[in-house]
């Protein structure tokens, strides 16, 4: 399976941002943490939706929960089986970001290594663009 995936319905068309521009790789541990939390939820239809809204401290706040359904205007992003969703407006913000899932001393956690944030906060759940 690819890293990654646009739906051909949406790709970019002549004039609109390159393919490439708009896309979300998710790390193989990501994907591995995401498969092993769907795992225990005993819902194989489960994707992981990860959404960007205002707020937080840095002005815009990551968003993670589990979905079953794609809508509209949602682009889906697999690794290894591993689904990972989100939506128009979020990837405007996530273009080129990398979903990993990082175990170190100081625990374990999703982290977004995102080149659009400008600024974020020490915790790296909110960021400015």
């Amino acid at each position: 399976m690819p890293d990654t995936a646009i739906p051909a319905d949406r790709a970019p068309t002549e004039g609109t941002t390159a393919a490439t521009d708009r896309v979300l790789t998710v790390s193989e541990s990501a994907a591995k943490r995401v498969a092993f939390l769907i795992a225990q939820e005993g819902n194989p239809a489960l994707m992981l939706r990860l959404t960007v809204s205002g707020g937080g401290c840095s002005g815009f706040q990551y968003g993670f929960g589990f979905d079953e359904s794609v809508n509209e205007d949602d682009f889906v992003f697999e690794r290894d089986g591993t689904k990972v969703v989100t939506d128009d407006s979020s990837l405007d913000l996530l273009a080129g970001a990398t979903l990993d899932y990082v175990e170190d001393l100081m625990g374990a956690a999703f982290q977004i290594k995102n080149p659009n944030a400008t600024a974020s906060c020490g915790c790296g759940n909110s960021f400015a663009a």
